[in-house]
């Protein structure tokens, strides 16, 4: 079977390399790893191309077919092995590097509690930073497929504002599933009637849409007044962001 290997069957435009005939190994070391010799014993090439240009002073490759034995040794230098973790002594694994998190990194019993005090924000602005959080944007580890992100409690509810005419002009709308089912109050109705569902459908519409979507929104908590039964672990306040505020500090 044809292959590109890495080690001796890749060639690139000056590679070292060496072969001995009394015991069969060879030793090559390619620009790709600097400082490191990948050795392999006792191949036995049974088909060998000769190198063909791609074109006029690019890269040449070479192509080759060998039977490698199963004893295949593969190490770092014994004075370069402090740049590297235990399980990359055996060498660095050059070409596999992207992280995926895995399950245990994403446990829901070991994940942030953030407490958000709703007083005076404006809505669009703590609703964006919410989503943030709950969707793991702060985290290094942050993947867009994956539930990342913390659990965010939010009091004060009914106390969130608005800027220009949005308590009289925004509109809300609902509808039974009927004709004619039609619902529609302002942001000033539906903060008296039912004050959380501001937030939640403002973080909502900020969320993915699917399955990932609808499993984050269950991170959201919303109440009204000060108080909520849940015991964070680690209450926070987030930094919302508000120019309004920070100008008149």
């Amino acid at each position: 079977m044809a292959m590109l290997c890495a080690s001796s069957s890749f060639t690139s435009t000056k590679p070292s390399c060496s072969y001995s005939a009394r015991n069969g190994t060879s030793i090559c070391t390619t620009p790709f790893v600097a400082g490191f010799s990948f050795s392999q014993s006792k191949l036995k090439p049974c088909v060998k191309t000769s190198l063909f240009p791609l074109n006029k002073g690019s890269r040449s490759f070479e192509v080759r077919c060998e039977k490698k034995e199963k004893n295949v040794v593969t190490r770092v230098p014994l004075d370069q092995r402090w740049l590297f973790e235990e399980s990359e002594l055996n060498g660095p694994d050059i070409w596999n590097t992207t992280w995926y998190p895995k399950a245990a990194d994403h446990i829901n019993t070991e994940k942030t509690w953030y407490v958000v005090d709703a007083t005076d924000k404006i809505l669009g602005r703590l609703a964006s930073t919410i989503a943030i959080y709950i969707r793991g944007m702060n985290l290094a580890t942050y993947t867009p497929s994956v539930d990342m992100g913390a659990f965010v409690i939010v009091v004060n509810a009914e106390k969130v504002a608005v800027s220009g005419k949005k308590r009289t002009q925004k509109l809300y709308r609902r509808h039974s599933g009927r004709p004619g089912g039609m619902k529609v109050e302002t942001f000033d109705q539906l903060q008296q009637r039912i004050p959380e569902r501001i937030i939640e459908h403002a973080v909502r519409g900020m969320l993915p849409k699917g399955r990932l979507g609808r499993a984050l929104f269950n991170h959201l908590k919303v109440y009204t007044g000060p108080t909520h039964p849940h015991e964070a672990q680690k209450p926070i306040d987030l930094p919302i962001r508000d120019k309004r505020i920070q100008i008149e500090r």
